[in-house]
């Protein structure tokens, strides 16, 4: 299993330039954008990043999530354009990037929780509560989902390998 995810990750990143060039921004975009959320990055008046020791934990999560994110928009763009006969699956990016982005927004404490509030009353303070609270656990399942992801995209590449069904 681990090695049809190292032959899946060295087929797609090896074979072209682009696809490392697609990770890196991608990664980098929300990167950016998770530690705005995080407020750990300030662009108003000069940039700033500041880490506070109780958001190292978060920041270390954020991070992971947002490589594991541009690594799986890499791989399902190039299992788009290499597969033909492949049915490709939205819900291997969509379910951990979207609890991935869910769960960076720290709701309590930046303008994420006011919009909540205003927009949807007593539920977005229950939204707004409950993303706070279970802010770790969050990232936490959206690691487990990028990776299940990484590993759905791995078996398609691989399912429609003749030569890989003979060696493994």
């Amino acid at each position: 299993m681990l090695s049809n995810v190292a032959n899946s990750i060295s087929m797609v990143f090896l074979s072209n330039w682009a696809y490392i060039a697609l990770t890196s921004f991608t990664s980098s975009v929300f990167w950016v954008v998770f530690c705005m959320f995080d407020q750990l990055l300030f662009f108003s008046p000069v940039v700033v990043f500041y880490l506070p020791d109780d958001a190292v934990v978060g920041f270390i999560l954020s991070t992971i999530i947002s490589t594991l994110l541009g690594m799986v928009v890499s791989m399902n763009l190039y299992l788009l354009r290499h597969s033909k006969r492949i049915r490709i699956s939205t819900a291997s990016l969509f379910s951990g990037s979207a609890i991935g982005v869910i769960s960076s927004t720290c709701a309590s404490c930046s303008s994420v929780g006011l919009l909540l509030v205003s927009t949807f009353g007593s539920i977005g303070i229950a939204a707004s509560s409950f993303l706070s609270n279970y802010q770790i656990p969050l990232r936490l399942l959206s690691i487990v989902l990028l990776f299940w992801a990484l590993y759905s995209i791995s078996r398609n590449l691989t399912r429609g390998c003749t030569i890989c069904k003979k060696f493994n």
